[in-house]
């Protein structure tokens, strides 16, 4: 059973895949095309609109963030794997509330939902790069 949070994360992967995709969609687009989802009344919407709106608004800056942690160009990064990036990297920044080992967990489930084979792994290894970057206080993973 998938929780209310991790629908709205599911939903923030997608829309963050549809601006990818089609770089003349809107936020106000994709939300509104989401919101018709009937799915997403289970969905923590208010955690979907602080997520969603802020990696989309800030994407040029998440992946100042990611880039240098990558092995590969970005433009050989899936459209999936790099929504899951950005989404838990804007987590990582700009929610502390919430531990960064549940925003890594939540990025590789979701990876393994939508991504490739062994997307989770690659997602997980550059995560565990900006997470300590990006919260220096926090104790390490385990």
């Amino acid at each position: 059973m998938k929780t209310a949070r991790r629908r709205a994360r599911e939903f923030v992967v997608q829309g963050l895949y549809q601006a990818q995709l089609n770089s003349a969609l809107t936020a106000s687009n994709i939300r509104s095309n989401l919101l018709d989802n009937e799915q997403f009344l289970k969905a923590d919407e208010p955690l979907f609109t602080q997520v969603f709106d802020g990696a989309f608004e800030t994407q040029t800056e998440l992946l100042q963030l990611i880039t240098p942690h990558l092995d590969r160009d970005l433009a050989e990064v899936s459209p999936i794997e790099r929504a899951v990036l950005l989404m838990a990297t804007f987590e990582l920044r700009a929610m502390p509330e919430t531990p960064y080992p549940v925003i890594i967990n939540e990025a590789i489930e979701i990876t393994k939902t939508f991504g490739g084979t062994d997307g989770f792994k690659f997602v997980n290894g550059i995560l565990d790069k900006i997470a300590p970057q990006l919260r220096p206080n926090d104790p390490p993973r385990k």
